[in-house]
């Protein structure tokens, strides 16, 4: 695997996803950039032809949007995602907590009519605060549906706020296993060998698997990174300079 070449393609992707934010007049920047490198992993190393993609944590669409255009799609560039399967938008999300019940959904009818290939799901941390996550984990276990990969974008911070002090997500793999989850804990999610090593990992057989992706809100730009404030906020002036010598943009 040629890592070097993903590294580039991840600081590419985000120095595209700045530059729409700045055009747009609006930004989820933190969310966005915590989980470029996996999206980059997944479309590049994992994700295959009869493997569908839901981004659960849809505020954060602009990277997947953008990705996808350079593959020759041409999927809305929306902060809220939109069903739109021909142009790789398998899923309407917005509301958070809507993703991963869907998934389940899909896996479990692709597993009941033996339709190959899986179905991954990326959620945010703030997700798992959602008694639907937990719902829908009953039941991709109940029904052993070892075709649904869950993501884990774990950046420790939700909208304003940090989980500590919101509402604490303590011993999060323990959490899942005791749900009869196969999980995978990644140290450094933004590291294209971890990322990808977790996904080659041999699935256990009748179990949905997770992967945690252990993140940094807003990774890219030192100044903006772990800032709550950076889960919604529009750039202005001197952040859009700071922003551009950071990600190397002339």
């Amino acid at each position: 695997m040629n890592y070097e070449k993903l590294i580039k393609k991840s600081k590419k992707l985000r120095q595209d996803t700045f530059l729409a934010f700045i055009k747009k007049g609006e930004a989820h920047l933190g969310g966005s950039f915590s989980m470029i490198e996996a999206l980059v992993a997944l479309y590049e190393a994992v994700i295959k032809k009869n493997d569908k993609f839901i981004l659960s944590k849809s505020h954060s669409s602009f990277p997947l949007s953008i990705l996808l255009k350079k593959r020759g799609l041409k999927p809305k560039l929306t902060t809220h995602l939109e069903i739109d399967p021909k142009n790789g938008i398998n899923c309407t999300t917005g509301s958070l907590g809507h993703g991963l019940p869907i998934s389940t959904g899909i896996a479990f009818a692709r597993k009941l009519k033996k339709i190959k290939g899986k179905v991954y799901v990326m959620i945010s941390d703030g997700e798992c605060q959602e008694g639907t996550t937990w719902e829908s984990l009953l039941i991709a276990t109940k029904h052993k549906l070892d075709n649904l990969v869950i993501i884990v974008d774990y950046n420790k911070i939700q909208a304003l706020s940090r989980l500590k002090d919101a509402l604490p997500l303590d011993n999060l793999v323990n959490k899942f296993k005791s749900f009869n989850c196969n999980c995978i804990n990644v140290q450094n999610g933004h590291s294209f060998n971890q990322i990808i090593s977790s996904f080659k990992k041999k699935l256990k057989k009748g179990k949905p698997t997770v992967v945690i992706l252990n993140t940094i809100k807003g990774k890219g730009i030192k100044e903006f990174e772990n800032d709550p404030v950076w889960h919604a906020r529009k750039l202005q002036g001197k952040e859009i300079f700071i922003g551009k010598k950071r990600l190397g943009i002339k």
